[in-house]
């Protein structure tokens, strides 16, 4: 069992396996808000890039930042608007780092931050490396990893309440005990000038090879997953995973230990839902006799004290392989992808609601893009951004799988506003991300009014108005009150 999921993890990661799909035309099914509508907005054709698998994230110009793992030289960073037009901002070139696996966060100060899994710096070659990129292309590396404080980052970095970045490593670290040798992996936090500290060591009974980044949920904490480890080795050669929760200063509980009948494997992060609960998914287990007898994967939902309940499990029909998470859309419920199964067996886009109802909303086909192993972000015009590993109308890249894509899905859900950043305390700067916002009369945040400045249609400037509490941040247009998606968390 052991043996065959990680030949799967490295299908799904390094994209090393050969799969033959049958060109049949997209299909969409379910009883979505309105029918889905699903546009490819980019075909990559290597020299902008290859393999995206990462998700995207929407700056706070409007437009959508990304990384592809290979193409350019040893990988990109790419901008792309809401309508498809794409912009390679920098190739790497091994001496600056190398295949980004994980997307970008925006810092407070508008620069764009991420990882690289390699490079070609200082003792270990390989290990990855931290960097920082403007808007406008500007790349810094602000630290190179050396095994001893961990290695390889496939996941994002998220800014914490404090300022620094925080994340993840899925080798390396002070025990070397786990993967035959590689180490156990890392939390790591790392200021916008790149000092970096390790947090916490894994040991594998607290969880192996966290392979996504964090989240840092309103009581300060930060949560998140390992793809093996716990306290269950046993059930799947090694451990299923974990979810655990680690104190900014480095204090570490596992939550969760998988065992294998409710999932095992969980290759993506958490997201905390608006009820305070933590949802996320699982690549493999489940239970049943569905796609080869490992289990298609789950979706589940985690309290902040580690009671687990299965929302989902897959059946192949529905979805295989969830790799990405999932993301809490303006009605209430989630969105996420899949990497396998759908109508084609190479991929789908769901919806489940916070109970487990779930409702495929497309199947992807050859066209399309395929292999999604990255989630949606959902745009402030309402519609769902992501990426597609393989596939799309170029045919260059390993024949006949094409290079991948960019895609959106419209569901019929409307516009909204995004705070950058999501938290602060009184005085703090804040932009507000939207569209039409030419015309804005109020300002609010959870009902206190804010003095503000319309930039642009996409964008207004305000502070955190004094006597603000946390909540819902309200922008009234001549269109009409648009709401967050997110309440903004005073400090």
């Amino acid at each position: 069992m052991g043996k065959l999921n990680w030949i799967k993890k490295a299908c799904g990661i390094f994209l090393l396996c050969t799969m033959a799909a049958i060109a049949l035309p997209a299909q969409t099914t379910g009883n979505a808000p309105a029918a889905p509508i699903f546009t490819v907005l980019h075909n990559f054709d290597l020299t902008d890039g290859l393999y995206p698998q990462a998700g995207l994230v929407q700056a706070a110009n409007g437009n959508f930042y990304g990384t592809t793992s290979a193409g350019g030289l040893d990988g990109t960073v790419f901008k792309i608007t809401p309508s498809g037009t794409l912009t390679t901002l920098h190739s790497f070139d091994s001496t600056d780092g190398g295949n980004p696996y994980a997307g970008l966060v925006q810092g407070i100060d508008g620069n764009f931050y991420g990882t690289t899994v390699g490079n070609a710096i200082g003792f270990c070659p390989s290990c990855g490396t931290v960097f920082k990129i403007t808007p406008s292309g500007t790349l810094t590396t602000l630290h190179s990893f050396d095994f001893t404080d961990g290695a390889n980052p496939y996941g994002a970095l998220v800014q914490g309440f404090d300022g620094n970045f925080y994340g993840t490593t899925a080798y390396g670290g002070a025990n070397s005990s786990c993967n035959g040798g590689v180490g156990c992996g890392t939390v790591f936090k790392i200021t916008p000038s790149g000092t970096l500290t390790t947090l916490h060591s894994f040991d594998g009974t607290d969880g192996t090879g966290p392979s996504a980044g964090l989240v840092q949920a309103a009581d300060g904490s930060f949560y998140g997953t390992t793809y093996s480890g716990g306290t269950n080795g046993s059930s799947c050669g090694g451990g299923c995973g974990t979810v655990f929760r680690i104190t900014p200063d480095g204090r570490l509980t596992t939550l969760h230990s998988f065992d294998f009948t409710d999932g095992y494997f969980p290759f993506a992060g958490l997201v905390q839902g608006n009820d305070g609960n933590f949802y996320g998914t699982t690549v493999e287990g489940g239970g049943g006799d569905n796609c080869s007898g490992e289990g298609c994967g789950t979706v589940f939902r985690i309290t902040p004290s580690g009671t687990l309940t299965t929302l989902r499990r897959f059946i192949g029909t529905d979805g295989d392989d969830p790799y990405a998470g999932l993301v809490q859309g303006t009605d209430g419920n989630f969105y996420g992808t899949t990497y396998g199964g759908g109508t084609h067996g190479i991929g789908s886009v769901f919806e489940i609601t916070p109970s487990g109802t779930l409702t495929t909303l497309h199947s992807l086909s050859e066209t399309d893009g395929y292999f999604p192993i990255a989630g949606l972000v959902q745009g402030t015009d309402g519609n769902f951004y992501g990426t597609a590993a393989y596939g799309g109308a170029t045919g260059s890249c390993d024949p006949p799988y094409g290079c991948g894509t960019v895609f959106s899905l419209s569901v019929g859900l409307g516009p909204f506003v995004e705070t950058l950043p999501e938290f602060g305390k009184v005085g703090t700067p804040v932009h507000i991300l939207g569209t039409d916002l030419t015309g804005t009369t109020s300002v609010t945040f959870n009902g206190t009014p804010a003095t503000f400045t319309v930039i642009t249609k996409t964008l207004i400037f305000t502070n955190v108005p004094a006597g603000a509490t946390t909540g819902t941040v309200q922008v009234v247009t001549p269109g009409g009150t648009l709401s967050s998606n997110a309440p903004f968390q005073v400090k």
